[in-house]
């Protein structure tokens, strides 16, 4: 049952486009954002009707109508949708099961650690019911079917109940976004090995347990949400196809993939708010740009980010103390020196320019830490102290050299003075620096004769 509800997608095709300046591949000449058509993923036909005709319709009917009528018109729907669950739970109809009597109390039926039954009075009910409302339209009969078909696959599913395949290293979570979302991580590229492919997808049942553990990654993030009336209700998921083998990677597309994201987008909607492809080989845009599927206005959900720009496009949604010094910034795994609290500070570097940064240090006995992250890198750096009383010698930490990646050091203050950074920029592009410090008392270890 579980590979005939992941089973469905179809095929046309398209045209890719590069922008050098961006970095990005888009589709119809959008450098920015592009669509999931990329994974040959595609709703069925009824799925196309249903809601890409149907949102270019309302949106039209929307810009000719008072704003007061849409409103209403909205509000009329939930209410209608709110008694139709609420009748469904009520006589044990809510799963979309024939022939099979559900004889269990389905009262405290929850869907996203959300409570369903309206009556129960829950101020995140009519968010989650709102966005099965806006999946279809607002077409209460469609929106319903949608719930009742979700309902039943999770149950199916046992979509509640912890599965674990040894995948954890593929999946994390880190953080949140500048608005609340929750960001979760998918790295495929550890298929690299073809051992460890095979170990969990040589058979349809293995096939079928890794795309029900990748789904519950999927639930695990969603848990994560705080739902209120016009909060970040959504995530963002960032895969990541760095060491991403050609062979293994078209393998586990075709075998996986195209039916777990087209699923995703159908079992929980509205959920994903964006899907960060990052890491894009050139062989896999290559392989791809032929088979893309057909594009329609709503879905743009993916953005595709070669390796030079991955952490100036991760900054634009995440902010640097959350996104891993392998994307270019602040977070160590960890990290006994830093936290998420710590203070960010962002300079600027212009092109063919030296920037100096300093960190005072008003007392002596401490050890000073820091942090020191550069969009794009290509720049050189110097670490070096300068006490403030004229007769003492200054101390080169760090002699001149490029950097190559987020850079941390520290250095054991015996006098008052200043930390200084000297970063020179040789490029005709100005640069983005993020940096961080903090210090605390510490005795210098003195190694015996």
């Amino acid at each position: 049952m579980l590979e005939e509800k992941l089973s469905q997608s179809s095929d046309a095709q398209s045209s890719l486009h590069y922008d050098d300046s961006s970095g990005h591949y888009s589709s119809n000449g959008n450098p920015d954002v592009s669509d999931d058509e990329f994974f040959d993923i595609m709703p069925s036909e009824d799925d196309v009707d249903d809601n890409d005709d149907d949102v270019d319709d309302h949106d039209h009917d929307d810009s000719i109508r008072p704003i007061v009528d849409i409103k209403n018109s909205k509000n009329k729907a939930l209410h209608e949708l709110r008694c139709r669950v609420e009748d469904a739970i009520i006589n044990n109809h809510i799963y979309d099961i024939k022939d099979i009597d559900i004889l269990e109390d389905l009262r405290d039926v929850e869907i996203w650690g959300v409570p369903l039954l309206p009556s129960k009075g829950h101020e995140c009910t009519d968010i989650v019911l709102m966005k099965f409302l806006k999946a279809k339209n607002y077409r209460v009969s469609k929106a319903f079917c949608l719930l009742q078909k979700t309902m039943t696959w999770r149950r199916d599913l046992k979509i509640d109940e912890e599965f674990d395949n040894g995948l954890e290293k593929m999946w994390e979570m880190q953080g949140r976004d500048y608005v609340g979302r929750p960001v979760c991580y998918y790295r495929p590229g550890v298929f690299e090995n073809r051992e460890l492919m095979k170990k969990y997808l040589e058979t349809k049942d293995k096939c079928s347990n890794y795309m029900r553990w990748r789904v519950q990654c999927v639930e695990r993030a969603v848990r994560e949400i705080v739902f209120r009336e016009g909060g970040a209700n959504s995530i963002v998921q960032i895969i990541d196809l760095k060491n991403a083998h050609s062979n293994a990677m078209e393998e586990l597309h075709h075998s996986t993939n195209r039916n777990i994201m087209s699923l995703i987008h159908e079992i929980y909607p509205g959920i994903v708010h964006k899907n960060l492809v990052i890491n894009v080989p050139l062989w896999y845009m290559a392989v791809r740009t032929m088979k893309m599927n057909l594009i329609t206005n709503k879905r743009k959900k993916y953005i595709f980010v070669r390796s030079l720009k991955v952490t100036e496009t991760l900054l634009k949604l995440l902010p640097p103390e959350i996104i891993s010094t392998r994307y270019g910034g602040l977070k160590r795994e960890n990290d006994d020196e830093f936290s998420t609290d710590d203070k960010v500070i962002e300079a600027i570097v212009r092109a063919n320019w030296t920037r100096h940064i300093r960190i005072p240090v008003d007392q002596a006995g401490v050890t000073v830490a820091w942090d020191l992250t550069v969009v794009g890198f290509n720049v050189t750096y110097k670490e070096e102290f300068i006490p403030n009383d004229d007769c003492s010698y200054k101390v080169l930490i760090q002699k001149e050299r490029k950097m190559q990646g987020t850079v941390r050091n520290s250095f054991h203050i015996r006098e008052a003075g200043n930390i200084l950074i000297t970063i020179s920029n040789g490029t005709f592009k100005k640069r983005r620096i993020f940096y961080r410090h903090r210090s605390k008392p510490t005795i210098p270890y003195v190694l015996a004769e």
